[in-house]
């Protein structure tokens, strides 16, 4: 009879530990499909924000260079397909169509001594930096999250837990020319 009890806690404490395990892996997985997403917000508020900030910029570029309409449609045609994107590829290459409008508002600028010296010109030009500045690093902690993310449902046990759960792999947001898009992107003067 002691033996049976024995052997009976042991299975109650094996299901229990068990149970525990369980539990702390669904849980794990749930929770780090939650840190994806609020890394995902974290970038897609940093586009927003620098997407805000445009319109100021190029009116007060237009102030100066009316001429240059072909460059304002492209960064509005630009900003609209950052507004409407929905995927991280579809806001990659929204946001790399962005950055090379930007790119030729700002050497347009550079023909401008007055516009230069512009106190709001260069009040958003700071913005404008440091909102790149928190771009480059909520996509980077987004990444880091994905690759997280992905490795935790493909490898054992989370790949056990991930098709219950209906998790699938995750995109990161990466430039749509890739790595060499990031190395060899536009120089943008400031000065």
């Amino acid at each position: 009879m002691k033996q049976v009890m024995g052997m009976l806690g042991a299975l109650v404490a094996l299901a229990l530990i068990g149970g525990c395990w369980f539990i702390s892996q669904r849980n794990g997985l749930i929770a780090l499909d939650e840190d994806v997403n609020k890394a995902w917000s974290d970038v897609d508020t940093q586009l927003q924000r620098r997407n805000d900030l445009i319109p100021n910029l190029v009116s007060t570029v237009k102030g100066y260079a009316s001429h240059e309409e072909g460059v304002f449609t492209g960064i509005a045609d630009a900003r609209s397909k950052l507004a409407g994107a929905t995927s991280p590829k579809e806001k990659a290459e929204a946001d790399a169509a962005l950055t090379a409008g930007l790119g030729r508002l700002l050497a347009i600028a550079e023909n401008y001594p007055e516009l230069k010296a512009n106190e709001n010109f260069i009040r958003l030009q700071d913005e404008l930096s440091g909102t790149e500045n928190r771009i480059a690093v909520a996509r980077k902690r987004y990444n880091e999250i994905v690759k997280r993310y992905n490795m935790s449902i493909r490898q054992f046990p989370g790949s056990f837990f991930a098709g219950t759960l209906g998790l699938t792999t995750r995109e990161y947001f990466e430039p749509p020319q890739g790595h060499d898009a990031v190395v060899n992107a536009p120089k943008v003067n400031f000065d």
